[in-house]
């Protein structure tokens, strides 16, 4: 049988033959509003999690499903290995509902975006102890990665504090999980750049060379999509003014020194946004923060943050919670 893809019964005498499948239709209101009120969409969430569940099972566990008996039942904690944020518990909460149905407990005592501590519990389950070990990974992989995510972000929040800048990720994300890792960034205390193409321009350097400057790349872009937002690029302080004088209200300083960057906001005199963005790293977010610039471009936020260290632990039978 395939896995990913039975629905009903799972247990065939004393064997599990697959897991449940869950519609999203069957899924919990109160999961579904959370997701909603988080900025995502729950129907593509749900998605995203029966692809990956599918991408882990395309036939049976062959481990699990062979050594546990399908009568078996355990609880497990999801455990912090380390400091963090987190985020992703209600997605990881939708795995172990796809596997197991809703005949599960589930109680989630720390809500994403909480600052934890090593040895914190994040989540417990209570089901069938095959169909735990079977979306274990699935679970593991959404909840550590964004997390990871959340907490990079956290500390460049904490980095910037006392300034008014704020840190901004960018559309260096993975395929298929741009909105997840937005919604954590959102989760350590940082601000989402455009989600996609459509939402906003942003003027680079290739698009001003074949426009011809800076100003008429701008002028290209608000006669075709008057409305939608432009931000514009800049390595020079004269494009800088070229742009205030056009009376563009975002731009992008790119590759600039600090000296660069405290003279251009002196230029702009609150007439435009400006964003710092190009090699920037954690130890020198202060000094740029210091310049006076609204926001900080960190691509690294998504695409190399280190996953946050999250375990699955199988409570010993009648053993208390950690």
């Amino acid at each position: 049988m395939t896995g990913s893809t039975v629905t009903g019964s799972t247990v065939t005498g004393s064997t599990v033959t697959g897991i449940v499948g869950l519609p999203f239709t069957d899924l919990p209101a109160a999961l579904v509003v959370e997701l909603t009120e988080a900025g995502l969409d729950p129907a593509l969430v749900h998605e995203s999690v029966a692809a990956a569940v599918h991408e882990d099972l395309p036939g049976d566990d062959v481990t699990s499903w062979s050594t546990i008996p399908a009568s078996d039942e355990a609880t497990a904690d999801f455990v912090a290995r380390q400091d963090g944020t987190v985020a992703g518990l209600a997605v990881a909460e939708l795995v172990f509902r796809f596997v197991l149905g809703n005949d599960v407990e589930i109680d989630r005592p720390v809500a994403d975006g909480s600052a934890v501590r090593k040895g914190d519990v994040l989540l417990t389950i209570t089901g069938g102890t095959a169909l735990l070990l079977t979306a274990e990974r699935t679970a593991l992989n959404y909840a550590c990665h964004l997390s990871g995510v959340a907490t990079a972000t956290a500390a460049w929040v904490a980095a910037l504090a006392g300034s008014s800048a704020r840190v901004r990720d960018t559309r260096k994300t993975l395929p298929h999980f741009r909105a997840l890792e937005k919604y954590a960034v959102r989760c350590g205390g940082g601000v989402n750049h455009r989600a996609t193409l459509s939402d906003q321009a942003l003027v680079k350097d290739n698009h001003v060379l074949a426009a011809g400057g800076v100003v008429p790349a701008y002028q290209l872009v608000t006669s075709r999509y008057p409305g939608v937002p432009v931000q514009v690029e800049v390595t020079t302080l004269d494009q800088l003014r070229e742009l205030l004088e056009a009376g563009v209200d975002q731009i992008l300083l790119d590759n600039m020194s600090v000296e660069q960057m405290t003279e251009a906001v002196s230029i702009t005199a609150g007439r435009a946004r400006l964003e710092a963005s190009g090699g920037l790293t954690l130890e020198r977010a202060a000094e740029v923060a210091a310049t006076g610039v609204d926001f900080i471009a960190v691509g690294a936020l998504t695409h190399s943050a280190p996953v946050m260290d999250i375990a699955m632990d199988l409570r010993p039978e009648g053993r208390p919670a950690p």
